[in-house]
């Protein structure tokens, strides 16, 4: 007699029927090798733990091609040694250091909750959440090193002018928000000593991405992280 599962379980339970059904027996050496030999990702993917960005699906990945961290927006604390029970640096040092992944890649994406919540402490709105304001704060640095102070382009695109951008814009334009957070995110992970000397020896780039819900459409940072640029054709 089977237990009963909730519908909303059963979907998964056939999701995973029918992976099963693809990864087991119709190519069954495929995860018999990565058994035998281990995993070997090139990528190390920090994204955002958005039930609409699921970094698999979007990039059409099997088993093997990626080494995923997700969080609340995506964010990368920078390195300290200090608190041993840390997910984050874990999972960034073990892909880096254990793995020997040639790429990392900070994903981000359009109407990004986590986002949300900063905008809202930024504006002194009160978080009644025990954990979340703590962690989107670290992106607020790089909110202020990237966006206060933006260069702002005027519609149509031709030409720029420097203003300084209020709280209320950043509320209206969230996403040079996240698309900061994600170039910030990049800085920090200079801070770690390790990623730095595999920079520096020119086996390990870094890259920061932003996903467009709106129409799918990918940016990606330029080579010196000073701007997004877009991507798909």
């Amino acid at each position: 007699m089977e237990a009963f599962i909730h519908p909303t379980l059963a979907k998964l339970c056939d999701g995973i029927k029918n992976f099963q059904q693809r990864a087991y027996q119709l190519d069954p050496l495929k995860m018999a090798n990565l058994i035998k030999h281990g995993q070997q990702p090139k990528v190390l993917l920090v994204a955002c733990s958005d039930s609409r960005v699921d970094p698999a699906l979007l990039m059409d990945a099997a088993p093997g091609d990626l080494f995923v961290l997700r969080n609340v927006a995506n964010l990368v604390p920078a390195y300290c040694m200090e608190g041993k029970h840390d997910g984050a640096r874990s999972a960034i040092e073990y892909a880096v250091r254990d793995l020997q992944v040639e790429h990392i890649i900070v994903l981000g994406h359009a109407h990004c909750g986590g986002i949300k919540c900063l905008l809202s402490s930024l504006t002194g709105k009160k978080n009644q959440r025990d954990f979340l304001a703590d962690w989107v704060s670290i992106a607020m640095d790089s909110c202020y090193r990237y966006v206060i102070g933006q260069l702002d382009e005027p519609e149509g695109g031709q030409g720029c002018s420097v203003r300084e951008v209020d709280m209320e814009s950043l509320c209206e334009h969230q996403h040079l928000v996240e698309r900061a957070a994600i170039r910030g995110s990049l800085d920090n992970l200079l801070t770690y000593p390790w990623i730095k000397e595999r920079i520096d020896a020119g086996n390990l780039q870094v890259h920061g991405w932003w996903f467009d819900l709106e129409n799918g459409d990918l940016w990606a940072t330029s080579a010196d992280n000073s701007a997004f640029l877009p991507v798909l054709d």
